[in-house]
């Protein structure tokens, strides 16, 4: 789990830098009606993204971004490689080509899928996208996918700090400024509310398991457990125990550097729950809990969030 995602560390270094000499409003771009960062995403690779061919034993993580991708994938990743080796099995082993290769499905270059073709299975792949954006071959073959949601309050508010230390994505001046562009769902990667709204569409397809940030947070054992039976990843209970260990925050936190170099102490913050008290203000807890309730309370996923619990102020 040390190694160094060199192709993912060289990205962000180069979007950075690129960044650096943009204009805020040049940042983005938009298609099929939702925004993308120009330095990591383009037309290019959404067109070759289209004739990607999944496998049925591909393991692949889905989440809005903010909501615990880096850390879910990292658990998935030490599963995979962890039950590789419990088979000595070196066709479902992580290489190194593999750690280093992007994990997110729409970022990189176009080139990256016939990479990807190269790679033997089980391939571990990452993605912010909504069901109907990703390649049609994901659903078709069967692929497995772990969905991860969180409480819309904690998205924003660890959106926002990401947002402004991130310079492939718009900064904020201020916290009202970005409020007003989540509700409206110009970010990048669209709307949350629109995200939840079509992944709640799929939660009872047999391929699709979905997971909250906040559950894990509550129980991470369990939780690793619940992944690992999903995927049918075998490890004994010490071994599941030890992946637990590993994907603490703050675990993850001090090995942060090892895994996504310097870019590691931007992704891992505070990793916690209720941040948003931090920054909400009356009205706009208000205006979240009126959207919330119109967009997502009676749907599956809308649900499983625990808005109740983890939203009210």
């Amino acid at each position: 789990m040390a190694n160094h995602r060199k192709k993912f560390i060289d990205l962000m270094d180069k979007g950075i830098a690129v960044c650096d000499t943009m204009d805020r409003d040049d940042l983005l771009f938009s298609y099929k009606g939702i925004l993308y960062p120009k330095t990591v995403c383009s037309p290019e690779i959404f067109k070759a993204l289209e004739s990607f061919e999944a496998r049925q034993e591909d393991v692949i993580l889905a989440g809005y971004p903010k909501s615990g991708t880096k850390w879910v994938g990292q658990i998935l990743t030490d599963l995979v490689t962890t039950s590789a080796e419990n088979n000595e099995d070196e066709t479902n082993s992580l290489n190194d080509e593999e750690l280093e290769e992007f994990p997110y499905l729409e970022v990189g270059d176009a080139e990256k899928y016939q990479r990807m073709e190269k790679l033997s299975s089980r391939r571990v792949i990452f993605t912010h996208l909504v069901p109907h954006n990703l390649p049609e071959s994901i659903f078709k073959n069967k692929a497995k996918v772990l969905v991860l949601v969180r409480n819309p309050k904690d998205v924003a508010t660890s959106f926002y700090h990401f947002t402004n230390v991130m310079s492939p994505l718009p900064s904020y001046e201020t916290w009202d400024e970005f409020f007003t562009a989540f509700m409206t769902g110009k970010m990048p990667w669209g709307s949350y509310f629109d995200y939840i709204c079509e992944w709640s569409k799929h939660v009872d397809d047999e391929n699709v398991m979905t997971i909250t940030y906040e559950e894990l947070k509550e129980n991470r054992v369990l939780g690793v457990k619940k992944i690992a039976e999903f995927f049918v990843l075998l490890l004994t209970e010490e071994q599941l125990q030890a992946v637990a260990d590993r994907s603490s925050f703050q675990a993850m936190k001090e090995n942060a550097h090892k895994t996504h170099g310097a870019f590691g102490n931007i992704l891992f913050r505070k990793g916690g729950v209720s941040d948003w008290k931090n920054l909400f203000n009356e009205d706009q807890n208000q205006e979240m809990d009126k959207m919330f309730e119109e967009r997502l309370g009676r749907t599956n996923l809308g649900a499983k969030i625990k808005y109740e619990v983890y939203c009210k102020a």
